[in-house]
């Protein structure tokens, strides 16, 4: 079993910064993990994946220049720092495992995974 916590989320303003913490712990690691969102009456959207293996990062075009993925491997948590944050970023923001047979770019744009975390909800509004 593997666990991951996301923490972090909140209301910002239109143009602020947050920062996300998804604390990952288990029996099984996983060098690949990504970060998705969903809002209100949307699909899910993969936003970005960090592989630890050898620090490749991939984002989603609708993030692309505002947000930064990274990971502390000592402490299994990964990040999410996002900038210039804009109204259509409201929404729930979840962590995820990436199996290994999957390339961060596929994994965008097809976010499948078999761990979740339980979401933390970001609301940007002024």
């Amino acid at each position: 079993q593997v666990q991951l916590v996301e923490s972090g989320g909140g209301l910002v303003q239109p143009g602020g910064s947050l920062r996300l913490s998804c604390a990952v712990s288990g029996s099984k690691y996983y060098a690949r993990i990504g970060w998705t969102r969903q809002a209100p009456g949307k699909e899910r959207e993969g936003l970005s994946c960090i592989d630890s293996s050898d620090g490749m990062t991939y984002y989603a075009d609708s993030v692309k220049g505002r947000f930064t993925i990274s990971r502390d491997t000592a402490k299994n948590t990964v990040f999410l720092q996002m900038d210039s944050l804009r109204p259509e970023d409201t929404a729930v923001y979840y962590c995820a495992t990436v199996e290994s047979y999957l390339l961060p770019r596929m994994w965008v744009s097809y976010p499948i995974a078999d761990y979740w975390g339980q979401g933390t909800q970001v609301t940007v509004s002024s």
